[in-house]
């Protein structure tokens, strides 16, 4: 009798875990930018690999992608920590598609705006698009589609 009962709250906590797994939409879209820009800042390109879209990661796999831009960073160690903060300015979300506008606030006073476009693949959020949005009262310079180095 004790073994019956103790067996069905197993399983009744197995089934409730499943289904909260199953539930769990994970990080948004602008948790996703917010996370690809800080990747940036950081030159962390195992979470900018995570984060995107195969548009956005030279055609190559993980070790390829990561070696590929750790070569092209190498020197670029001024390219690190400018970041002061970093927020979400506006944010258009679909199904399977969104838009997401950073605001980067720099060290040095400077705030830098810019456009992310993700997609929602196999449950998970991923950037496909990148581009510095022009300020106001700029023209949009040719090429100003990013595709993050």
């Amino acid at each position: 009798m004790i073994t019956a009962i103790v067996g069905a709250i197993l399983l009744f906590l197995v089934v409730a875990v499943v289904v909260a797994i199953a539930r769990d939409r994970g990080p948004g879209p602008d948790d996703v930018a917010v996370a690809y820009e800080l990747a940036w800042d950081r030159l962390d390109f195992e979470a900018l690999f995570t984060v995107s879209g195969p548009p956005l990661r030279d055609g190559l796999d993980r070790r390829g992608f990561v070696s590929a831009k750790r070569a092209a960073y190498q020197q670029q160690h001024a390219l690190t920590g400018l970041t002061e903060r970093v927020g979400v300015a506006e944010m258009a979300v679909g199904h399977a598609a969104a838009v997401v506008v950073t605001t980067v606030e720099l060290r040095d006073g400077s705030v830098v705006h810019n456009r992310l476009e993700l997609v929602r693949r196999s449950g998970h959020w991923e950037v496909v698009a990148y581009r510095l949005v022009p300020a106001e009262g700029s023209a949009p310079a040719d090429g100003a589609a990013a595709t993050g180095g």
